[in-house]
C-alpha cells in the first residue's frame, strides 16, 4: 500500500471542514483550494496580484514539505472573483511558472469563503523519481 503523507498549514478551516492543505500519494500530490491567507490575516486586501503570489508561496511551501517542486506541477487552477483582473493573476502565476508551464485554468466564481479574497488556487504536481 503507498503511503499518505498530508500537510496543514494549521488554517483553522482545515479541522472545521475536514481537508488538507496537500496530499502525496506515490508520486502524485495534490493542493487544495489556496488563497492568501496567513496566520488567519488576509494578504493584498484589494491587490489580486498581491494575493495570487501569497496562495503560490503557500503552494509552494506545501510542495517541498512532500518533497515535491513547483517544476513538478502539471496543473493549477485558479478561481477569481473578478475576471477583469486576469492580467494581474496571470502575471504572478507566470512570475512561478513561465518556464514550468503547466496547464492552467483560471475561471471566474460568484465568491470565496471571505469577501475579501480574490483568488483561490489549486494545485497538482507530479513528482520526478
Amino acid at each position: 500500500m503507498t503511503e499518505r503523507i498530508r500537510i496543514s498549514t494549521g488554517s483553522s478551516w482545515e479541522p472545521v471542514v475536514g481537508y488538507s492543505r496537500a496530499i502525496r500519494v506515490g508520486n502524485r500530490v495534490e493542493v487544495a483550494g489556496t488563497t492568501a491567507v496567513r496566520d488567519g490575516k488576509t494578504v493584498g486586501i484589494g491587490d489580486a496580484h498581491a494575493q495570487t503570489v501569497c496562495a503560490l508561496e503557500i503552494i509552494k511551501e506545501s510542495l517541498e514539505k512532500v518533497g515535491a517542486k513547483l517544476s513538478d506541477v502539471v496543473r493549477t487552477r485558479m478561481f477569481v472573483t473578478d475576471i477583469s483582473k486576469w492580467e494581474a493573476i496571470g502575471k504572478a502565476h507566470g512570475e512561478f511558472f513561465r518556464d514550468i508551464r503547466p496547464v492552467a485554468t483560471m475561471v471566474e466564481v460568484k465568491s470565496l469563503i471571505e469577501p475579501e479574497l480574490l483568488v483561490e488556487i489549486e494545485a497538482v504536481a507530479i513528482v520526478s523519481e
